[in-house]
């Protein structure tokens, strides 16, 4: 009998075609979003526009979803109104009624089944689309907002997946995503928490940081339960396709696949982070 043949040197691993478009197409998208950070902003808001439109729109046709134009200029519609009005200082409750509006609109295009799906697109496209303009613009947060939930999610999903790689072992959720493993999860969560915390805390060090009651061990929790969040979105999005067959939500991004499955962990931290910014206008 001949020998086994040996595994790939574990550099063969992060040296094929595939992950250096994943790279390269990574460092684009980073530069371009934290450069529209930094100006803010229309720019800034731009940005997220499309992100939220484009992530509708593959929703929409991963679903199925018909009339598949109509729906999604409703829904573009209804998202560049929300942007429009979030920087134009609309209160809240013009917001909710153009996303009342919208969701009208969409539940008058399709059938019972279609409706519900169209909605939940819409509603996920606002948050995309939302909450890190809304944070952007609060005198009391700025940039500190966005640039931690980006630290959190890039941190958790850059070392969770090279962790993952190098390391291996058993499988966190096989039947929903065959590569993902409990030592890259572990692996990105120390990262989403020493990421995140860092962010907050050098921020603070230069003056940029408007809430400094809230201490450190808090900013560290914080940061691990949206490394956490983060982690659920992307199996979440895993289940999604399964279920309807897909590999990938789109084409739009080489090498990652669309925008769904680039900012699904980043959804479900914008989700606790528009949580926190309500709590916290609730309370001024």
């Amino acid at each position: 009998m001949g020998m086994p043949e040996a595994a790939p040197p574990a550099r063969a691993r992060f040296a094929n075609r595939e992950f250096r478009l994943r790279v390269v197409s990574a460092l684009v998208l980073g530069a371009a979003v934290l450069g529209t950070l930094v100006v803010g902003g229309w720019a800034f808001a731009l940005v997220w526009l499309v992100a939220g439109i484009v992530g509708s729109a593959e929703w929409l046709a991963m679903t199925r979803s018909e009339p598949l134009l109509p729906l999604l200029v409703a829904t573009g519609t209804t998202l560049a109104a929300l942007l429009a009005g979030a920087l134009l200082g609309a209160p809240a409750w013009a917001l909710a009624l153009v996303l009342v509006l919208g969701s009208a609109v969409l539940a008058g295009l399709g059938r019972a089944p279609i409706r519900r799906k169209a909605v939940l697109g819409l509603l996920g496209g606002a948050v995309v689309a939302l909450v890190p303009t809304l944070l952007r613009i609060d005198p009391a947060i700025g940039l500190v907002g966005p640039a931690w939930m980006f630290a959190v999610v890039w941190s958790t999903d850059i070392l969770a997946y090279f962790t993952g790689r190098l390391v291996g072992g058993p499988k966190l959720m096989p039947r929903v995503s065959p590569n993902k493993t409990w030592s890259g999860a572990l692996g990105g969560l120390a990262a989403g928490i020493l990421a995140g915390t860092a962010t907050v805390l050098v921020a603070r060090g230069q003056g940029w940081d408007a809430l400094p009651a809230v201490s450190a061990p808090v900013v560290a929790l914080v940061s691990g339960l949206a490394s956490i969040l983060s982690q659920g979105g992307d199996l979440v999005e895993s289940s999604l396709k399964r279920r309807y067959g897909v590999k990938d939500s789109g084409r739009s991004i080489p090498g990652h696949g669309g925008v769904m499955d680039r900012l699904d962990g980043f959804f479900a931290v914008a989700l606790l982070a528009g949580l926190c910014l309500a709590a916290l206008r609730l309370s001024a």
